[in-house]
């Protein structure tokens, strides 16, 4: 079979995009070779044109999970394809009930600055994991879709960011925990309006783990938890390995928004063995 597939840069997590129908029961597989073909690659969707609602296209991840760098990109992808005007695209994005709301302002032929619409969280808890004789409290976000904890130089687990095999273990042992469809370690540091962070991401039903160049969805819950702390808006920069995402979150109105940059890389036809 042969793939319409378009490789897009946000924020340095680099998506594939798969324009051409694929059997969801196919996509994990489907997903694994296009990153091994393309080792640059840390995550694959799936986008189909919608129909009705004001929903320009569909966006299923190879996992099932929510993104929002691929929402960002999907967006994006719309817009290259035609979708023009100045309202924001409207996306179904697997992991989530209501549609996400994107915003583009183009800054050249080929990258945009978008603006995401995040859903709001479904809850935020401090909760104690334990790890191999290691037991803290960490800060829990779950979103729909995918889940985040957010461990910050105080956490005994925060020694994890310099010990990968055991933090891939961590992440795993913790998802199973929580039952969720994806978890996010997001390692915090410094302080003020710009922090950093450090993201590893695992999704089960991609049987994926990456230590992301950027993670949306996990700033997104930075915000949110930062904002209900304070109890009060909060507007950050979190300055991550492939650049900067913005995030404001308030905790009134329970609305959050990500800001953040698209570039197509490449797009391409390819084609697949039919037993993928």
């Amino acid at each position: 079979m042969e793939l319409q597939v378009s490789i897009l840069d946000p924020t340095g997590n680099i998506t594939a995009l798969v324009e051409s129908e694929v059997e969801i029961a196919r996509q994990p597989s489907v997903a694994a070779e296009i990153m091994r073909r393309h080792p640059e690659v840390e995550q694959v969707g799936f986008l189909r044109p919608a129909s009705g609602d004001g929903v320009a296209a569909e966006l299923r991840m190879a996992g099932g999970e929510f993104c929002g760098n691929a929402s960002m990109c999907a967006a994006a992808l719309c817009r290259l394809n035609g979708i023009q005007g100045d309202e924001a695209i409207r996306l179904r994005v697997s992991g989530t009930k209501q549609p996400v709301s994107v915003r583009l302002r183009r800054e050249a032929s080929d990258r945009f600055l978008a603006e995401l619409t995040m859903p709001p969280a479904l809850g935020i808890e401090e909760r104690v994991f334990r790890l191999e004789g290691i037991s803290g409290v960490l800060p829990l976000v779950r979103l729909e879709g995918i889940s985040h904890v957010i461990v910050e130089p105080a956490s005994p687990f925060f020694s994890l960011l310099e010990n990968r095999v055991a933090a891939e273990r961590a992440v795993r042992s913790f998802c199973k925990e929580l039952r969720a469809e994806g978890l996010g370690l997001l390692f915090l540091d410094g302080s003020g309006a710009e922090r950093r962070m450090t993201p590893q991401v695992y999704i089960p039903g991609s049987g994926t783990v990456f230590w992301e160049n950027s993670c949306a969805s996990g700033s997104a819950a930075v915000g949110i938890y930062r904002a209900k702390k304070s109890g009060a808006p909060v507007d950050l920069c979190l300055r991550q390995p492939g650049g900067i995402l913005r995030v404001s979150a308030d905790p009134a109105s329970a609305e959050t928004r990500l800001i953040g940059s698209v570039k197509l890389v490449s797009s391409f036809s390819e084609k697949f063995s039919e037993s993928c």
